[in-house]
C-alpha cells in the first residue's frame, strides 16, 4: 500500500482477507493464494442458504483485498459440489411465496456477479460431481481444471426449472458454443471430464490426486505476475462481452494506459534492460 494513501481512504478500500474466518466452508490463504473448499463431503458438498450468502459477501469483499491475489475453489473429498442442498434449499423453496423465491434467486445470482467482479483470477478445481449451482460456480470461474472422472451437469430442467439460472444462458454459450450449451441446458445430461475438455469447458484435465496441487500451482504462477494488470484483464474480459469492437478498442486503450502507469510496468522494462526476470509487486 502506498505510504501516501490517506488512512481514511485506505480504511474503506483496503482489506486483509488472508485470515478470513469462514463459517460455511473452509478458507486458507498462503502467499497470496486463497483456497476455498466446499466442505460437506458426505453430501457431495451441497450449498445452503447460509453458504450462498457467505460466498456472495466474501467475493464482494475480495474486491478490496490487499493480500489475496488468486482464488482456488474446490470441494472436499472426491466431489466438487452437488448444487443446492435438496433438504435445506429445494424442499423449503416449494412452499415459499413469489417475493421470497425472487429473494433467493437474486441472492444466488449475486454470487456469480460478485465472483465475476472481483479482480482475482478464480480457478475451479473440479473432481467428481459438479452439478447445478456447483456447475454454475465452475462455469463462472476464470479457469477450470478437471479430472477424467468428473461429471458436470446443469440439472435445472430435471427439477422442472429453466436452464436460465445464475447466468447460465449468458455464460455457458460463450465457453462452449450455443449449440452445446443448448444441449446441456435442455437435457440436463452429465458432461464427462474428457468431453468437457474437448468442448473447452475445462482448460485441462489432471489426475485426481494432483488436482488441487496443480490448481494451486497455477494460482501461484498468476500471483507472481503483475496482479494489478491481471485484474484489469479479468475486468475487460467481462465488460467487453457487451461492447462493440470500437467501444472495446477504446476501453482497452484506457485500461492499458492505466497499466502503463504502474510500477510493475517500469519494473518489467528495467528487468528486460538488465536481462533479468521481473519481480512484480502488484502496484
Amino acid at each position: 500500500m502506498s505510504k501516501s494513501l490517506d488512512p481514511a481512504l485506505a480504511a474503506g478500500n483496503r482489506l486483509a482477507l488472508a485470515g478470513y474466518d469462514a463459517r460455511h466452508f473452509l478458507w486458507e490463504a498462503r502467499e497470496g493464494v486463497a483456497t476455498l473448499t466446499l466442505n460437506r463431503p458426505t453430501r457431495k458438498n451441497p450449498l445452503t442458504f447460509e453458504s450462498y450468502a457467505e460466498l456472495r459477501e466474501l467475493f464482494i469483499r475480495l474486491k478490496y483485498a490487499t493480500d489475496v491475489h488468486a482464488v482456488v475453489i474446490t470441494g472436499a473429498g472426491d466431489n466438487f459440489c452437488s448444487g443446492g442442498d435438496v433438504h435445506e434449499i429445494i424442499g423449503p423453496l416449494v412452499d415459499l411465496p413469489a417475493p421470497e423465491l425472487l429473494m433467493f434467486t437474486r441472492m444466488t445470482g449475486e454470487v456469480v456477479k460478485a465472483l465475476r467482479a472481483c479482480p482475482q483470477p478464480v480457478i475451479a478445481a473440479v473432481d467428481g460431481v459438479c452439478a447445478g449451482a456447483g456447475a454454475i460456480i465452475a462455469m463462472a470461474s476464470d479457469l477450470r481444471l478437471g479430472t477424467a472422472r468428473s461429471k458436470t451437469a446443469f440439472l435445472f430442467n430435471r427439477v422442472g426449472l429453466a436452464g436460465c439460472d445464475m447466468g447460465a444462458c449468458a455464460l455457458l454459450p460463450r465457453l462452449i458454443g450455443q449449440g452445446r450449451a443448448s444441449e446441456l441446458l435442455f437435457t440436463g445430461r452429465s458432461l464427462g471430464g474428457e468431453e468437457a475438455e474437448r468442448w473447452g469447458f475445462f482448460n485441462r484435465l489432471v489426475a485426481p490426486d494432483a488436482l488441487l496441487a496443480e490448481a494451486q500451482a497455477l494460482a501461484r504462477e498468476l500471483v507472481r505476475g503483475p496482479t494489478f494488470a491481471n485484474g484489469m484483464t479479468k475486468t475487460m474480459l467481462h465488460q467487453e462481452w457487451s461492447m462493440g469492437i470500437d467501444q472495446a478498442i477504446e476501453a482497452e486503450a484506457q485500461a492499458q494506459a492505466l497499466c502503463m502507469a504502474t510500477q510493475d510496468f517500469k519494473r518489467a522494462y528495467e528487468a528486460f534492460v538488465a536481462r533479468e526476470k521481473p519481480v512484480f509487486r502488484g502496484d
